[in-house]
């Protein structure tokens, strides 16, 4: 079977399903920005195309966003165009529609069956909107409909997509019923062998030395440090922290930039919005106890989670992180802010715990109280490995469940 691949970033969300595909026979292309020249990635063929220089041109500031995927549809539709001249006919399309590169492409293969990763439907309404009081919208009544004008792309797709799938119910429960009855819900896949307990880990952390499960090791992790994912809401309760756990090493892993919500003030980053806010708080000898280590590759990632004591995680109702699915495949103990998509995974008291996520105080409490209890550490943290093993482990359940749902689509049957 002819398989194309569409994301901006390829492979991103099909990191381990197009590899799997391509070794079991199918002929798999992909294209995307992200390549600058033709190349072969794991059987997959990666053709890149590019967007077109354009001046800028005036539209309504609710179709800013929407201009931006025509423009990157368009792009797509060309550079498939050009494929389709040369003779290529995908069987089935696998298309990432978050940027709108797959708005066009049944215009160029109407014959091709379409699956889409659902990533979101934008909803319009609190908690969604407005969830944080902090940071309130300037105009509630028109960020509402500025939102909605955000889903004309996903309504667009759904009229030439044959199914969806999404990697958690948070997500799928976002689409409109007319959507959701086509939407599967699977996961991407937690790699548990790669992301497991180490009894004898070691990481060695600038300031600190080599840090291991012996040490009282507190992590955060975002991609970028934002309230989107609560790092104002962690920042303000490290004083606190700090004072409480004289002995305690907090490692904070994060860029610089923004990937989600409200930009900080021109010229400025949340990160130091928050340090500035709080640093005055803290004294100079529990400051050095705190490592800013920016963004890590994967394996010393890996090693961090498996020296957490305890591993915060902070996000408001939007799209679960892997960091916290694979903590908890580490067996890392898990304080967490009770917010829908965290639900999903975390029980309280049984796969970790939670508190109100605007709750500071709260959230010392429970890390205070985990970290001087070794039994519920245990518990929990095995508790959550079993969870991820059980319903998200990559090779055992996820991966076939995406084959299979690949071939229900390539059928329509899905």
């Amino acid at each position: 079977m002819n398989i194309l691949f569409i994301h901006q970033n390829f492979p991103g969300q099909y990191k381990h399903l197009a590899p799997r595909l391509a070794s079991m026979g199918h002929h798999c292309v992909a294209l995307t920005l992200r390549v600058k020249e033709a190349q072969t990635w794991q059987g997959v063929r990666i053709i890149p195309y590019s967007l077109p220089n354009r001046p800028g041109q005036v539209v309504h500031p609710w179709l800013v966003d929407f201009d931006s995927k025509v423009t990157r549809g368009e792009a797509c539709w060309r550079a498939a165009m050009r494929l389709r001249d040369r003779g290529y006919a995908p069987d089935l399309i696998l298309a990432h529609p978050g940027w709108g590169e797959s708005l066009f492409l049944r215009d160029v293969w109407p014959e091709a069956r379409l699956g889409l990763y659902c990533e979101l439907y934008h909803l319009a309404g609190w908690p969604h909107l407005d969830f944080d009081p902090e940071f309130p919208s300037k105009t509630p009544e028109a960020e509402s409909l500025r939102i909605r004008m955000k889903n004309l792309n996903n309504d667009l797709h759904f009229e030439t997509g044959h199914a969806g799938i999404s990697p958690t119910r948070f997500q799928a429960n976002t689409f409109p019923a007319r959507f959701r009855d086509r939407i599967t819900v699977s996961h991407d896949g937690i790699d548990t062998v790669a992301a497991c307990p180490k009894p004898d880990v070691r990481l060695e952390v600038e300031g600190a030395g080599e840090l291991g499960r012996e040490d009282e090791v507190i992590t955060f992790v975002n991609r970028n440090l934002e309230p989107y994912r609560g790092y104002h809401v962690f920042m303000r309760a490290l004083p606190r922290l700090l004072r409480e756990r004289p002995k305690a090493r907090v490692l904070i892993v994060g860029g610089d930039e923004v990937s989600y919500g409200a930009r900080p003030p021109k010229g400025q980053t949340w990160k130091q919005i928050f340090i500035d806010e709080v640093r005055e708080q803290i004294s100079d000898d529990d400051w050095a106890r705190v490592h800013f280590l920016g963004r890590i590759p994967y394996e010393r990632f890996l090693r961090l989670l498996q020296v957490s004591r305890v591993h915060v995680y902070l996000t408001y109702p939007f799209v679960l992180s892997w960091s916290l699915m694979e903590a908890m495949s580490c067996g890392a103990a898990i304080v967490a802010g009770d917010t829908e998509p965290v639900r999903e995974v975390i029980t309280h008291d049984e796969t970790g715990r939670l508190v109100d996520f605007f709750d500071g105080a709260a959230l010392v409490d429970e890390v205070c109280t985990l970290l001087d209890d070794e039994g519920a550490r245990r518990r929990l943290g095995q508790a959550a490995r079993d969870l991820i093993r059980a319903r998200y482990d990559l090779q055992t359940i996820c991966l076939p469940r995406q084959v299979a749902w690949v071939s229900e689509v390539a059928t329509g049957g899905a």
